[in-house]
C-alpha cells in the first residue's frame, strides 16, 4: 500500500495554511465518515484492568497548529475543545491522592491549552513523571515563547512526533514546512540538554508510518533515525516508539475514500499476537477527555466509548478517587487489533520487548 499524500499546517491563531496539499474536505468535518459500526464485530477478545491506573492521560483539547492524515483525534486549528480551568483543579485534586505516578498530557496540541504550564507546574510539585506529546512545530508558534525552556526547567518528558526523518515524506504527511519546523525544535531542544545523557531530559521520538502499513522493526529503525537525523543535522534523541495508525476518525476517513479500510483492518487482525493482550496500555491507563469523561484509551475517546463501572454508563474524574477499577472489564472493538498487532503498539512503542509493559496506551 502507499503512503498518502498530506496537508496542511497553520498557525495556532488558525491563519492561512502554509501550503496545502490536500482536499480541504478531509478536514472540514472533525468526526469524517461514522466508522465504529464497522469496528464492532466483537471479534476482540475481553480484557481486564490489572489493577488501579499507573498513568492518567489527559486530551487538553483538541486545537491543533497541525491537521495531520493519520491524527486519530482529527485534531487541526478549527477544534474549539479545551479543556477548562474548572475540570483542570479536579484533575489535580485527584492527582494530590497521590495516584497514579504519571501524568501524560496530549490533544490536539496540549500546549495550546491555557492552563497548561500551570498544570504542568502543579504536577512536577507532586514530584509526578510529566510527558508532553509534542508536536514539534507548536515551539515555533508565536504564542509559545519561552515553551521549550519551560519544560526543560520542569523536566518534563517529551515525546515527539517526527514520522520520517526525510523531508518529503514528513511534508507528504503533515504539511510543506512541517520537516524544517521540526528540526529546528530538536536542535533547540538539543541547546536545552534533551536527548543528551547526563542531563535527565528525556526526548523521545514517535513514529507513525505514511500510509496504510504496518511499523517496520522498532530497534532497527531507531537505529536509522539516529544515524540519519545525527549525520544530517547533528541532532541526538533518547529512544524511538514506533506506533500503529489507528483506523478511526481522519485516518479512517482517508482509508475509506480510498477503498482501503477493510483491508487495512484485515491486516491487523492477521496480525494479532495474543501474547500483547498482557502489555496493552488500557490495562494500567485511564483516559480523560477535555470535558473531565473517563475512557479506557484515547482511541476510545475519539470513539466515544465510555469507561464503565458497575452498570454506570459514564464517569467523571471528579469521582475517580472513588472508583475501584481493579479487574473492570475494558471496553473493547476491533480497532484495539492496532494495539496487538505484529511487535504490538503503544505510545510508548512495541509492547514485544520483555520487560515492564509501557505506562500508556496512545500517541498523536
Amino acid at each position: 500500500m502507499k503512503p498518502f499524500n498530506q496537508g496542511e499546517i497553520r498557525s495556532d491563531t488558525g491563519g492561512a495554511p502554509l501550503e496545502s496539499t490536500a482536499n480541504e474536505s478531509i478536514f472540514s468535518n472533525p468526526i469524517m465518515l461514522t466508522v465504529l459500526p464497522h469496528l464492532q464485530s466483537r471479534q476482540f477478545p475481553p480484557l481486564l484492568r490489572a489493577g488501579n491506573p499507573q498513568t492518567l492521560q489527559l486530551n487538553l483539547g483538541y486545537r491543533c497548529n497541525q491537521s495531520c492524515l493519520h491524527c486519530h483525534v482529527g485534531a487541526g486549528p478549527h477544534r474549539s475543545e479545551e479543556m477548562s480551568t474548572e475540570t483542570i483543579d479536579a484533575v489535580l485534586d485527584f492527582l494530590k491522592k497521590g495516584m497514579p505516578s504519571t501524568l501524560d498530557l496530549t490533544g490536539g496540541a496540549p500546549e495550546l491549552n491555557v492552563d497548561f504550564r500551570r498544570l504542568v507546574r502543579e504536577a512536577r510539585r507532586l514530584q509526578l513523571r510529566v510527558i508532553d506529546r509534542c508536536n514539534l512545530t507548536i515551539l515555533d508558534e508565536p504564542t509559545q515563547d519561552g515553551l521549550a525552556e519551560f519544560l526543560a526547567a520542569e523536566q518534563v518528558e517529551i515525546i515527539a512526533s517526527l514520522p520520517c526523518y526525510l523531508e518529503q515524506n514528513v511534508d507528504g504527511q503533515r504539511g510543506k514546512g512541517v520537516f524544517d519546523a521540526s528540526i529546528r525544535a530538536l536542535g533547540r531542544l538539543n541547546d536545552l540538554g534533551y536527548g543528551r545523557e547526563g542531563t535527565g531530559l528525556l526526548l523521545n521520538l514517535a513514529y507513525n508510518p505514511t500510509g496504510a502499513f504496518l511499523p517496520p522493526p522498532q530497534q532497527q529503525l531507531e537505529n536509522d533515525y539516529k544515524r540519519e537525523l545525527g549525520e544530517r543535522y547533528g541532532i541526538v534523541f533518547n529512544s524511538l516508539y514506533t506506533l500503529t495508525n489507528m483506523p478511526i476518525q481522519r485516518f479512517s476517513g482517508i482509508l475509506r475514500s480510498s477503498g482501503q479500510f477493510d483491508e487495512y483492518l484485515q491486516s491487523l487482525k492477521n496480525a494479532f499476537q495474543p501474547q500483547n493482550l498482557e502489555h496493552v496500555m488500557c490495562r494500567t491507563l485511564i483516559s480523560v477527555d477535555w470535558r473531565g469523561w473517563l475512557y479506557d484509551c484515547d482511541f476510545n475517546q475519539m470513539l466515544n466509548l465510555p469507561l464503565k463501572v458497575a452498570g454506570r454508563d459514564r464517569i467523571h474524574v471528579k469521582e475517580l478517587a472513588d472508583i475501584f477499577l481493579s479487574d473492570n472489564r475494558i471496553t473493547v472493538a476491533d480497532h484495539c487489533f492496532g494495539c496487538t498487532a505484529g511487535q504490538g503498539s503503544s505510545c510508548e512503542g512495541v509492547l514485544a520487548r520483555g520487560g515492564d509493559p509501557p505506562v500508556c496506551s496512545n500517541m498523536q
